[in-house]
């Protein structure tokens, strides 16, 4: 088709549709910047709104996960409704983009559509600087992503704001019971008994180390790199009235070795993913030198999942350009293989992929409703941001992309003793 006019534009936008679309058009419909809605007027539960008449070219051109995205934090296009059930298509269209044939084909028609600028981030991006997962290195990455708001995380995480797998004794488990089941089986995980002396390496805002102190009368250290967390964890404990058992520091992991074989029980939720799989060795090894001679270490992490996601690329990957910069997520192998080479001995592994799925459709449903609440905190592109990694991780939970273990170790003792019981039947008792 040649020309310019805006039927030709539309009629090219039709034809690419349907190329690209045409086997998913039964889940999502499309709106044109015009009004005309493809492949029919019929109700789907998601609709990608054209902006403009050069959004698919913008949204297209460059054929990756990134470009796609930035399309979208851009508003070069919308997502109406389900923005769930719009990403049950992300994998046909990466998967369609790899193929360099179709590409090549996509490219003829987008280079007659109208361009627009390059991307404009109001968010902006990490400055690398130093050696990767050098200590300042790491403290701005993780910065980044946890110093954008307090108020903003507390108008969609739970009531004790824990930002990290929720665990569901059903699927109708409200969010805050779920979370507050979490941080049950995780000190039951750790048989945590009064007295005992536990560190929370990424502690967060705080909610782990005070259930622990609140409920099994432990005496807790909580870490973060995070100051904003840090002010609010320690309001929180002060309000707890929890000031003589539970500290909260602004540390990173590799400065906490000053005081070895001291605490009776670690834990980390969700920190691993910043340490970097090359640096994984160094992690365990330091948490094993601070941990008592029977002492048990529990690691909750995200990690690879057994399905590979078309078009993602680790290296350049939307979440790790705009979310958590440094991030590493490697296979439960890999993670395993570091534990044990530390002198660790691995007791037991559980995959809750389906407690994440679950966790995040509960995120994403808050964020969503409070969406005009949330730009009192951080501008729009940053809202798309969320929406976006919410939506994308839930999408990655539930087709078994990703996954997220808890593993719990034990430092055995000179008798080669691991205290602790002949079975689980404890973590489940009385509930």
């Amino acid at each position: 088709m040649r020309g310019t006019s805006s039927e030709a534009v539309e009629q090219r936008t039709i034809q690419i549709l349907g190329q690209l679309l045409g086997q998913v058009s039964d889940q999502v419909g499309v709106r044109l910047w015009n009004g005309l809605l493809w492949p029919d007027d019929r109700t789907r539960r998601a609709t990608l709104v054209l902006q403009h008449s050069g959004a698919l070219a913008r949204m297209f051109s460059a054929g990756t996960e990134v470009g796609l995205a930035e399309a979208y934090l851009r508003n070069d296009f919308d997502i109406e409704g389900d923005i769930a059930a719009a990403f049950e298509i992300s994998d046909v269209l990466l998967g369609q983009l790899r193929n360099w044939k179709q590409k090549l084909k996509m490219a003829a028609l987008l280079l007659r559509a109208p361009k627009g600028s390059a991307t404009s981030s109001a968010r902006r991006l990490l400055k690398r600087r130093g050696r990767k997962h050098s200590l300042e290195r790491d403290r701005e990455a993780v910065t980044f992503h946890y110093d954008l708001s307090n108020e903003f995380y507390h108008l969609w995480l739970d009531r004790r704001m824990v930002y990290s797998c929720a665990y569901f004794h059903s699927p109708g488990d409200n969010l805050d019971d779920a979370q507050e089941q979490k941080l049950d089986h995780v000190c039951r995980k750790l048989r945590l008994r009064p007295g005992q002396r536990l560190l929370d390496i990424g502690c967060g805002w705080g909610a782990f180390v005070i259930h622990a102190a609140k409920h099994f009368g432990v005496h807790a250290v909580g870490i973060t790199l995070s100051q904003r967390q840090a002010d609010w964890a320690q309001a929180r404990v002060r309000e707890a009235g929890l000031d003589a058992t539970v500290k909260i520091l602004v540390c990173d992991y590799r400065n906490v070795a000053a005081q070895p074989e001291h605490y009776d029980a670690i834990v980390s939720i969700g920190m691993a993913e910043h340490v970097g799989r090359e640096q994984l060795p160094n992690y365990f090894a330091i948490v094993r030198g601070l941990l008592k001679p029977g002492g048990v270490f529990m690691n909750q992490a995200i990690g690879e999942g057994i399905v590979p996601r078309p078009g993602s690329h680790a290296n350049d990957s939307f979440i790790e350009r705009y979310v958590f910069p440094e991030g590493d997520i490697p296979p439960l192998s890999i993670l395993l293989r570091a534990g044990e080479s530390s002198g660790f001995e691995i007791r037991d592994v559980e995959n809750l992929r389906e407690h994440y799925g679950l966790t995040l459709e509960h995120w994403l449903r808050r964020l969503e409703a409070q969406h005009s609440a949330a730009l009192a905190f951080v501008p729009e592109e940053t809202y798309r941001v969320w929406r976006l990694y919410l939506a994308g991780s839930g999408h990655g939970f539930r087709r078994g992309h990703i996954a997220v273990y808890q593993a719990l170790l034990t430092k055995l003792d000179d008798r080669g003793g691991a205290q602790l019981p002949l079975t689980r039947t404890d973590w489940y008792q009385d509930r």
